[in-house]
C-alpha cells in the first residue's frame, strides 16, 4: 500500500503540541508509549490460541482472582504487564494504577519519575476473549505530584474533569486507538504494514438523537424505576410514548459498545441497581467511567451516573464502582430527567404497561 497524506499519531501529537510552545514533550512521549503498549496487546490478542494466551491465569492452581473479585484471564495479566513495561521506564510518570492491581504501582527506583499519572484497564471485556469478540484497553492520564515521592492512593482520587487525556484501543477486525487530549476526539487505525496508527477518524461527533440502546436485560428485575421506565418506553416502539422504534444491543465489552456509539450514536446503560447493596454500580469510576466519559463529552455526547455528570464525581477509592449511562446527549438527558421526576404509579400507555417485558 503506498503512503497516503494521512497524519500519523506522532504527527498529530506534534501538531497539537505546537499550540503549547512551553510544553516539554513528556506528554507526547507518554501517549506514544501507551500506543506502543496497545500495539503489543493487539498482537497478542490477534494470535489468540496460537499464542498460548487463552484461558484463565494460573489455571494449575485453580485460577487467580484480582482485586475486583474476578478470575483473571492470561491476557488480563499479560496486558497489565505490557502497560507497565512500556511506560514505567521513560521518566514521564509519577505512578500508575490499574484495575488489575490492588495498590498504586510505584515507578522503580532505577527510573526517573515524571509529573503524570497513568490509570488503565488493560483489557476491558476480557470475558469475551475465548469467544473471539472485540475487546480493548482503556486509559486515562492525570497530573500527579512532581516531587519524586512515592505516589499514594489519594493522588489518584481526582474527578474526571481533571483528566489531561483519555482514550481506548479497540482490538477488533482492525485495531483502533481513540484519543482525546481535551480538544475533541480523534480515531487512529493501526496500519499493519507500517506499524503506525494513522488518523482515519478526525473530530468524531456523536449524534444527539438515536434509536439504539444497550443494556444487560437480564438485570431488569434489579433496575430502579426510572431505568425501567426508559427501557419500557424504548421497547414500546412506535405504539409507545416515544413514537419511534428502537434497537437493543449488548456486547458485554464496554469498549466495543462505546465505539459503536461514537461511530453512529446510541446510549449505553450500566445503571446502579439493587442486585448487590454493597456495589453502587458495576463499572469502575477511575478505570472505565471517567476515561470513557471524557471521550463521550469531548465528542458532543454526555456521560452520567444517571443522575448527573459522571466527570464531576469526587472519587473516594481507587477501585470505586459507579453506575454509568453515556452516549447520545438527548437520550442521556432524558434518563437524568426521569431520575429527577417523581416515580409514576402508572405508565402513560396502559396497554403497553400490561405487556411490558420488564414490568414489575
Amino acid at each position: 500500500m503506498p503512503l497516503t497524506n494521512r497524519s500519523t499519531l506522532t504527527q498529530f501529537l506534534i501538531e497539537e503540541r505546537r499550540n503549547f510552545p512551553n510544553a516539554s514533550g513528556d506528554f507526547n512521549a507518554l501517549i506514544l508509549d501507551v500506543a506502543l503498549a496497545c500495539k503489543a496487546i493487539a498482537r497478542a490478542v490477534a494470535f489468540g490460541e496460537l499464542g498460548g494466551v487463552m484461558g484463565n491465569h494460573a489455571e494449575h492452581t485453580g485460577g487467580s482472582i484480582n482485586v475486583q473479585g474476578e478470575t483473571q484471564k492470561k491476557l488480563d495479566v499479560l496486558s497489565n504487564d505490557v502497560f507497565i513495561q512500556r511506560t514505567a521506564w521513560a521518566g514521564h510518570l509519577a505512578g500508575m494504577a490499574s484495575e488489575e492491581m490492588e495498590q498504586p504501582y510505584q515507578i522503580p527506583a532505577q527510573y526517573p519519575r515524571g509529573k503524570y499519572l497513568l490509570v488503565f484497564d488493560p483489557l476491558d471485556g476480557s470475558s469475551n476473549i475465548d469467544v473471539n469478540v472485540s475487546v480493548g484497553s482503556i486509559f486515562s492520564v492525570l497530573r500527579g505530584p512532581d516531587n519524586g515521592a512515592d505516589v499514594t492512593e489519594a493522588d489518584f482520587l481526582q474527578p474526571g474533569t481533571q483528566q489531561v487525556a483519555a482514550g481506548y484501543a479497540l482490538y477488533g477486525p482492525t485495531t483502533m486507538l481513540v484519543l482525546t487530549v481535551g480538544t475533541g476526539v480523534n480515531g487512529f487505525t493501526l496500519d499493519p504494514n507500517l506499524g503506525e496508527f494513522m488518523l482515519t477518524h478526525p473530530k468524531m461527533q456523536i449524534p444527539a438523537d438515536t434509536q439504539e440502546f444497550a443494556i444487560n436485560a437480564s438485570n431488569s428485575r434489579f433496575w430502579e424505576p426510572p431505568v425501567k421506565r426508559y427501557v419500557d418506553e424504548c421497547l414500546a416502539g412506535k405504539t409507545g410514548p416515544r413514537d419511534k422504534d428502537f434497537n437493543m444491543r449488548w456486547i458485554a465489552s464496554m469498549v466495543a459498545e462505546a465505539h459503536r456509539i461514537l461511530m453512529r450514536g446510541g446510549v449505553f446503560l450500566y445503571p446502579r441497581d439493587t442486585k448487590d447493596a454493597a456495589k453502587p454500580g458495576r463499572l469502575r469510576l477511575l478505570y472505565e467511567a471517567n476515561p470513557i466519559g471524557m471521550v463521550m463529552e469531548q465528542a458532543g455526547g454526555r456521560a452520567s451516573t444517571g443522575v448527573g455528570p459522571v466527570l464531576q464525581v469526587e472519587p473516594i477509592g481507587l477501585h470505586q464502582r459507579i453506575g454509568l449511562v453515556f452516549g447520545s446527549r438527548n437520550e442521556v438527558e432524558r434518563i437524568e430527567r426521569y431520575h429527577a421526576e417523581p416515580v409514576r404509579k402508572d405508565l402513560a400507555n396502559p396497554l403497553f404497561a400490561e405487556r411490558s417485558l420488564f414490568r414489575d
